[in-house]
């Protein structure tokens, strides 16, 4: 057997086992759309700490963050910076989204927010903003996944194939078990993900230089500016302070909005697992570290990768490791991929039926019919983001630093439902429509040295506020339930 056909053989082992435990998981859940969407809110502890930590940390944080490291140095640690950060709001959400969840049934934060403020097109935006966010977020994942099996095959898969491959397996498993198999395969990837990137992140350091610290050393010495914050752009010029922390800012505040992960509010046993999930959460921040550790290893070696992405499988394929090593290392990267991939396909597809369809145009469907129609859209997700997976050549940081612009723009709606009295549907509607138009503009005319989901914001928040105030709400007399 050829050493492709060896990673091949590991390859297929993997995603067979992710097959099999992605099935095995929906057995004991009921046959309704709050079973397939929420686990019948029953989830647990462990499940939580790795639903909520492997679906952030993803084909992103195999495939960019060791990129980003190689090619803009200090540049990559603002990962660290928001990913520490951005959890800390739904110690305060979550239990609150809970609480409303189980009271009135709600199974995704569009449908929480537009009961809350009386007001269906605001469902209907949300879910289109979410979409708007989820699309390059999953095309990112299969792209990430075709990368690395394309390069760990020497091109025998190419790089449509592979994501194709991959996201059939997600799609059988969310089909059949929904979030149950969501979270259970989120467990199995995630154990692995860590014992890979920490056999990898010190592993290559020392074969390369030495150990960590020699590395470091080697890396200072040649280009001292490469390990100073803020880092370097894509194109090698100094990064702008502004930038930086504005992206920082952003991702920060839109982290806790993902639309995927709010839905594990919904899904968590207990407010209890839910607060010890986002307290235990930045330890599952421990493994990004190797991972950054990965992409300054291969600072200076040569030859270079294509991409900046492809550091990681360019240089196992160069450093004549065992064909299994490289198998099991593969295995690893797809497992990010699909990790954040199966939750965001899941999501979405809840979001277009129960938000666009049920909530927002008012056309009930029994759980049996809803977890039908919410079956039947994954299709069509799947496919829109396999296009644009393979259509558009946008790097892999790149491409979840724009996502998070859209998806930051939820939080002012969200945190005006829950925790502002005055907040109305009309301020909350208008200010996500500006505040994402405001976004979608300057992410394609940048002017300011700034990320620009901040600008988005800024307009939002503004939006929101000015129209409560200023505009009565249509049902004014309408109260508010806790």
């Amino acid at each position: 057997m050829s050493a492709d056909q060896q990673i091949i053989a590991v390859v297929g082992g993997y995603l067979a086992l992710s097959l099999f435990v992605g099935i095995r998981a929906g057995k004991g859940v009921s046959d309704s759309a709050t079973g397939f969407v929420a686990g019948d809110r029953a989830m647990g502890g462990v499940l939580m700490y790795f639903v909520t930590g492997a679906t952030i940390f993803s084909a992103f944080a195999f495939l960019g963050a060791p990129g980003w490291a190689w090619s803009r140095g200090a540049a990559a640690f603002h990962i660290l910076a928001f990913g520490v950060l951005g959890f800390i709001p739904f110690y305060f959400i979550g239990p609150a989204a809970a609480r409303l969840g189980r009271r009135h049934g709600f199974v995704t934060q569009a449908e929480l927010v537009a009961a809350r403020l009386h007001s269906r097109p605001l469902a209907v935006v949300m879910a289109l903003v979410s979409l708007l966010a989820f699309i390059p977020y999953l095309a990112l994942q299969m792209r990430g996944s075709g990368h690395v099996l394309e390069v760990l095959t020497r091109g025998a898969i190419p790089m449509q194939w592979g994501a194709a491959l991959v996201y059939g397996v997600v799609l059988i498993y969310v089909w059949r078990s929904g979030v149950m198999g969501v979270g259970w395969t989120n467990t199995l990837q995630g154990l692995f993900m860590m014992v890979l990137a920490w056999t990898l992140g010190l592993y290559l350091p020392y074969a390369l230089h030495g150990g960590v610290g020699p590395m470091f050393a080697k890396i200072a010495e040649k280009d001292p500016g490469f390990l100073t914050l803020p880092g370097r752009t894509a194109d090698g010029g100094d990064w702008s302070w502004s930038s930086y922390a504005s992206s920082v800012f952003v991702m920060a505040v839109g982290f806790s909005f993902w639309p995927h992960l709010f839905q594990k509010a919904f899904v968590a046993r207990s407010e209890r697992v839910l607060r010890r999930t986002v307290v235990l959460y930045p330890t599952f921040l421990f493994f990004l570290l190797p991972i950054l550790f990965i992409g300054f290893a291969g600072v200076g070696f040569d030859p270079p990768p294509d991409q900046a992405d492809q550091i990681l499988p360019h240089l196992l394929l160069h450093m004549d490791l065992p064909a299994l090593v490289v198998g099991l290392f593969c295995a690893g990267a797809l497992a990010a991929s699909m990790s954040s991939g199966d939750a965001i396909l899941h999501s979405a597809a809840s979001i277009v039926v129960r938000d666009g369809w049920i909530v927002g145009l008012g056309r009930p469907l029994s759980p049996q019919a809803e977890r039908h129609w919410v079956r039947l859209m994954l299709l069509p997700l799947l496919l829109v983001s396999y296009l644009v997976a393979v259509v558009f050549p946008v790097d892999i940081v790149g491409l979840l630093s724009y996502a998070y612009g859209p998806v930051g723009q939820l939080a002012p709606p969200v945190l005006g439902a829950l925790f502002w009295s005055r907040a109305t549907g009309r301020g909350a509607l208008w200010g996500l429509v500006v505040g994402s138009v405001v976004t979608i503009w300057f992410s394609r005319f940048p002017v300011l040295p700034v990320h620009a989901g901040l600008l988005g914001l800024v307009a939002n928040v503004l939006i929101l506020v000015g129209v409560s105030l200023l505009v009565p709400a249509r049902n004014s007399g309408a109260t508010r339930e806790a």
